[in-house]
């Protein structure tokens, strides 16, 4: 590795909006700025190993459970499919869900098998009923990925009751679930529910949480130095902070919804996360309207067809309610009200 007294930097002062300053230099610095063993710097990983432990409570294993720090999420799960799934494999996926995933496996060029999903998220007797009726010829599925909270495009999150049934079945036909949680943190709606990590008896959970959502989605080394200034009460303090501001939003957005769309659209409240899954009435492709129709009223919604393994044409889009303004919110669904009334 390189030696740091070569770098250009002596000192990096960053201020917090609360006022607080935190400053790197000296070993600090020289940590932030040199390579570090590949699960991530270590202490920050012993931080989140903590915070994982006390959060989730997972069964003990014969062998302690792993945890990596990567670029993001999206490039853990990228990495995880790479490991666990070949061109002829089967992958059980939900529907609708991550368009940024479906790309990926897409290229992967691997079978993907859709399960059902409601204002609940994932039908557990669906994939049930997939799994026990597998033809025997093909290769039978081994890995399940689900967004459990706050589902991406949907906003709906699986109950704790379901969790356990998805658990049962994974056991049953020996999956491997793949947990991708980064609204976990971003939950509107009451308490937290406990996550399929907490189920893990068995050692097939492989949970990808992010902090992108809560705090930035780069600086690990002031993150850091963040988490040790903060403490878990400053942690906490700010994880409701930013919960709060989000329920702000999406309330902002139901309420717009309820004005502008009711009669032409329908929809889910979601409990967390940052998007509403809304269903355009009387219109059979969604796509077009917004290539044809909405963009050039300034209306951005994403088509729900890119968020469908199958590709089809749908009448749902994904809106997102993470940045604009309540008269913005209200500006671009009377928009669309009139291109829906007009079509």
């Amino acid at each position: 590795m390189p030696n740091p007294t070569t770098f250009p930097f002596e000192s990096m002062s960053i201020k917090l909006k609360s006022g607080q300053t935190m400053d790197l230099r000296g070993p600090t610095l020289q940590q932030a700025l040199q390579y570090s063993p590949t699960p991530g710097l270590p202490e920050l990983v012993q931080i989140i190993s903590t915070r994982m432990e006390d959060e989730h409570e997972p069964p003990a294993l014969s062998e302690p459970r792993m945890l990596s720090i990567t670029t993001g999420s999206q490039d853990a799960l990228y990495k995880a499919f790479e490991m666990l799934i070949d061109e002829d494999d089967s992958l059980l996926v939900e529907t609708p869900t991550y368009s940024g995933t479906l790309a990926h496996l897409h290229a992967v060029n691997c079978n993907l098998v859709t399960v059902r999903t409601d204002g609940q998220g994932l039908v557990p007797e669906h994939l049930a009923s997939i799994l026990d009726n597998w033809d025997s010829i093909k290769k039978k599925p081994k890995v399940l990925y689900t967004i459990p909270t706050g589902g991406n495009p949907t906003g709906v999150s699986m109950s704790f009751e379901r969790k356990q049934q998805v658990y049962a079945i994974a056991s049953k036909h020996n999956l491997i679930v793949l947990e991708d949680d980064p609204y976990y943190y971003l939950t509107l709606n009451g308490a937290r529910s406990k996550s399929l990590l907490h189920l893990d008896v068995d050692g097939r959970v492989m949970r990808f949480d992010s902090y992108s959502k809560i705090l930035s989605s780069g600086l690990r080394a002031v993150v850091l130095q963040l988490f040790k200034q903060w403490g878990e009460k400053g942690w906490n303090e700010h994880v409701e902070a930013v919960c709060m501001f989000y329920r702000g939003q999406r309330d902002a957005f139901l309420r717009a919804l309820d004005k502008n769309l009711t009669g032409l659209a329908t929809w889910e409240v979601p409990d967390a996360g940052m998007f509403v899954w809304i269903k355009l009435l009387g219109v059979d492709d969604s796509k077009a309207l917004i290539e044809q129709k909405a963009v050039a009223s300034k209306v951005l919604l994403v088509p729900g067809q890119v968020f469908l393994p199958e590709n089809v044409k749908t009448s749902y889009v994904r809106a997102a309610y993470s940045t604009a303004t309540p008269e913005q919110m209200d500006l671009a669904l009377s928009r669309l009200a009139a291109l829906l009334q007009d079509k």
